[in-house]
């Protein structure tokens, strides 16, 4: 079942205001919407049980990206990189705000509050909570991962610079190795970020052959 239309219309607006500024654009609402794609990608691959808690993991996908958006109670502040423990954390207070109208539904709330609540756990209780985990720690991975960090690094200041020299520590201290062994709770998940891992070392391989052409 969708979500309530009201209750998306306001999130989606929400995610739409980027900077003090009142700066809009799509960014925030298309990265919901490929979060959920994975959702239900890794859904349909049978992780786990039948009676998953699809609208629970919908307006977790939509939460997610609330701390990323402008707010200005939080005076503007906005976590460019956060641990997932974090994330959850702010997503939560973020999303309880949306929940102030009589037609909100208060049992999606709870279900998605513990769901959130778990998903940074080593060992959650909750299936979906492992699956949202995998699904979002898949963001990191793989070319689209790359390109995150680039808008994340443009928005801090830096460049091609900082993210040649972060792809070199990341490898050197066996950032992704470790990240491969401890962040996921499926297999298949962490087959999935194998390979996106491989085509982000062959894009950062050509980089890295550009970059030495121009010294």
């Amino acid at each position: 079942m969708p979500l309530d239309a009201t209750l998306n219309k306001r999130i989606v607006r929400a995610l739409s205001v980027l900077d003090e500024r009142g700066t809009t654009g799509p960014r925030l609402v298309d990265d919901a919407a490929r979060l959920c794609r994975r959702v239900k990608k890794l859904l349909s691959m049978d992780l786990v049980p039948s009676t998953a808690d699809y609208d629970a993991l919908e307006l977790s996908c939509h939460a997610l990206q609330l701390p990323f958006a402008y707010n200005k109670s939080h005076h503007g502040r906005q976590p460019l990189r956060t641990r997932l423990k974090d994330r959850a954390i702010l997503a939560i207070e973020s999303l309880s705000e949306f929940f102030d109208q009589p037609a909100s539904d208060d049992s999606l709330l709870e279900r998605t509050i513990a769901l959130l609540e778990q998903m940074p756990e080593r060992a959650p209780k909750l299936n979906d909570a492992k699956l949202l985990a995998d699904a979002v720690n898949l963001d990191d991975f793989g070319v689209c991962g790359l390109i995150v960090q680039t808008i994340q690094l443009a928005r801090q200041g830096e460049g091609l610079a900082q993210l040649m020299d972060g792809a070199e520590k990341r490898e050197l201290y066996g950032y992704w190795d470790a990240r491969l062994k401890d962040g996921f709770h499926f297999e298949q998940s962490r087959r999935i970020a194998q390979t996106r891992l491989e085509n982000a070392r062959a894009a950062t391989r050509l980089m890295a052959a550009e970059w030495m052409q121009e010294e």
